[in-house]
């Protein structure tokens, strides 16, 4: 953007901040950050953005136990985060998308807990939403990678999903969410692949569908999509150990934990 267009979008920003805050559908107060990923991922139609802000309060308002009633540091998050990963990863694509990792570090089933792991996964891109996505500067991604390994997953699990939470989940990622999902990554896919799909199909819609990648073999293919130099030590990249970049992300967690759990950026207080 050169100075001018700056100003211009600054100046939109500051028109939806009002409309925001004068908005009795709506929370008292917003980050501005989030309002800015909301705006660019409707192509900065005003209405359209608009409309997504208040379906995605309206969601969580309609579902606090998932969206509202929640703390990044208390006994069910920790749970969460001790036996799965849910790890936003440091940099971008050349398509300015980022990534986020996900996998099981226990594949003990019983450890699943879905509607406190979807609770869990909100938090993290809560937190994240209000972050610039790269740390020098304010850059903000044009989109999202999500990357399933599907390692120790088994039926046992797909048993213990909520249908329910699920059905939540879904609608909030296609209706709601303030950035645009290009595409998810399947990698490890296990035997049983066919059976995750078939309970899963009915919940995702078509156009969430066809952004998926499975990858069945080997993970060669998934570098055709995400720059080796952007993944995790263990899976052949050159960004770090995972670990190490989810105890950085816990902490950032635990320091936002403030603005996470405050009512006035989440809750509305209208019936």
């Amino acid at each position: 953007m050169n100075e001018n267009s700056d100003a211009a979008f600054e100046a939109k920003i500051d028109y939806l901040q009002k409309w925001f805050e004068d908005n009795k559908k709506l929370p008292k107060k917003v980050d501005r950050l989030l309002l800015k990923r909301f705006y660019q991922c409707m192509y900065e139609n005003m209405e359209d953005t608009q409309k997504r802000i208040e379906i995605n309060y309206l969601i969580r308002n309609r579902h606090p136990h998932i969206f509202l009633i929640r703390d990044p540091n208390d006994a069910s998050s920790h749970h969460t985060f001790e036996y799965a990963d849910m790890v936003p990863l440091p940099g971008l694509t050349k398509e300015k998308y980022k990534i986020t990792f996900f996998r099981l570090n226990d594949p003990d089933p019983k450890k699943m807990k879905f509607t406190e792991d979807t609770k869990a996964y909100i938090m993290v891109t809560d937190c994240r939403f209000c972050m610039p996505d790269l740390a020098d500067d304010d850059c903000l991604s044009e989109g999202e990678l999500q990357i399933f390994d599907m390692t120790g997953f088994n039926v046992q699990h797909v048993g213990r999903l909520s249908m329910a939470s699920l059905h939540i989940y879904m609608k909030f990622l296609h209706q709601a969410f303030p950035v645009r999902i290009k595409h998810i990554h399947m990698i490890n896919c296990p035997s049983y692949l066919d059976t995750l799909i078939s309970v899963l199909r009915p919940f995702i819609s078509k156009e969430v569908f066809k952004l998926i990648y499975f990858h069945t073999t080997r993970i060669d293919t998934l570098y055709e999509h995400v720059p080796r130099e952007l993944l995790p030590d263990e899976y052949g990249g050159f960004a770090g150990k995972l670990s190490d970049l989810k105890a950085q992300f816990v902490q950032v967690m635990s320091d936002k934990r403030d603005y996470l759990i405050d009512p006035d950026y989440w809750k509305v207080e209208t019936s």
